[in-house]
């Protein structure tokens, strides 16, 4: 139960007070960057915990329960502190709701749909809009620990709002599989 892939898995969600902590003060520009530098070890730990549970063939149930928790974990985490500290200021705020409302209701559908043995596989937009949304908040952290180049949070928050768009249609299209499975 313990294996490498699961212990990397643990370790991202044990990692996230670490990763507020840094992020907790705006202005603190090292702080930002140990951020960045921790949110960097998270998503090479996020790749790794994967590749070795396939490659060694220890793919496991409790891998495959935690690997999304620690994600959803880490994104909502960041996206709640970068919210409440101004990093994403006002009306991003918005894209930044509609990640979370999405994550949110993707995950209770998934859940509803393993419950009468139906699998919804990841889309190919899927995983684009989580790169959009992982670079997007990575380059928002950045931004903190260089303030002197403000294009890096303008150019986050842009990739903020694609990955919010993205995160509108992957959400609709996972919504339409479910409905077809629900009772009327």
């Amino acid at each position: 139960m313990l294996t490498l892939p699961n212990v990397l898995t643990l370790s991202r969600i044990v990692t996230v007070p670490l990763l507020v902590f840094f992020l907790w003060w705006p202005q603190w520009q090292a702080g930002y960057a140990l951020g960045f530098a921790t949110y960097c070890m998270m998503g090479v730990t996020d790749y790794f915990d994967g590749y070795l549970a396939r490659s060694r063939g220890t793919v496991s149930k409790l891998g495959v329960f935690l690997d999304p928790i620690a994600d959803k974990i880490m994104v909502a985490a960041v996206i709640l502190i970068l919210c409440a500290k101004g990093v994403i200021p006002d009306i991003h705020m918005i894209a930044a709701l509609v990640i979370l409302l999405r994550e949110i209701a993707v995950s209770g559908l998934r859940e509803f749909l393993g419950g009468i043995q139906v699998s919804v596989p990841v889309s190919a937009l899927a995983k684009w809009k989580t790169a959009l949304q992982l670079t997007s908040l990575g380059g928002l952290i950045l931004a903190g620990a260089l303030p002197e180049w403000p294009w890096v949070h303008n150019a986050s928050l842009a990739m903020l709002w694609a990955a919010a768009a993205l995160t509108l249609i992957t959400g609709w299209d996972y919504l339409r599989v479910g409905l077809k499975h629900m009772d009327s």
